[in-house]
């Protein structure tokens, strides 16, 4: 926690304001890994969640949380996301976290299919303890929109803790790339305009890891 006590007058100082969030919406630039999952029999949609995943969790600040007025670390994820379900309503998908990028996304995959198979609202994550909900990413993925910025909600609006993350329509960039809007909010006392930016760096760094394993 070395690196938070040497910012804690910055958290302070945004802690302190009726809302402490930073929100940033921004052309997220990509190797293109979508020949590569065709190739590899992998979703694009969840391999892009693990790069996401993975990419928070090296990246400290996005780490911090507030549980009872004091600042931790968490040192694990609890990955979920987003669906729709058969009458187009919005639903959660939580599943267990795997660093075996197969074992991930067989995971994701089956969260998914299951949230969208239901009709009421999956509350899977009311059985968390307080703490054990800060161990979450939000995220949202809105694939029909080349979406400009977003607006997320908060349980509690001076308390933005837990990351809010979002993107919108994959296309084609660069020979050899892909682009796509991105969006991050979260608590402006841990995360900078740069931290963003290093997650950005992250997720590409990611997504090429994955593709020169294999």
């Amino acid at each position: 926690m070395d690196n938070f006590e040497r910012r804690r007058d910055r958290f302070d100082l945004f802690d302190g304001m009726d809302s402490p969030a930073v929100n940033l919406s921004f052309t997220l630039e990509l190797p293109d890994f979508r020949p590569w999952c065709k190739a590899n029999a992998l979703p694009p949609f969840h391999v892009f969640l693990c790069a996401v995943h993975r990419a928070v969790m090296k990246i400290e600040n996005f780490r911090w949380r507030i549980h009872q007025g004091e600042v931790f670390t968490i040192d694990r994820l609890i990955p979920s996301f987003t669906v729709i379900n058969q009458h187009n309503d919005l639903n959660f998908a939580m599943f267990e976290w795997s660093d075996d990028l197969r074992t991930y996304v067989a995971r994701s995959k089956a969260a998914g299919t299951a949230a969208a198979n239901m009709v009421e609202l999956n509350v899977q994550y009311r059985h968390l303890s307080p703490r054990e909900a800060k161990h979450q990413v939000f995220v949202t993925c809105i694939p029909w929109l080349n979406l400009t910025s977003i607006q997320h909600p908060t349980a509690a609006l001076d308390c933005p803790d837990i990351p809010s993350l979002a993107w919108g329509k994959f296309r084609d960039g660069a020979p050899g790339e892909l682009v796509l809007p991105f969006s991050v909010q979260a608590h402006h006392g841990f995360v900078d305009g740069f931290h963003i930016h290093q997650l950005a760096q992250q997720i590409a760094t990611e997504l090429a890891e994955m593709m020169a394993a294999t």
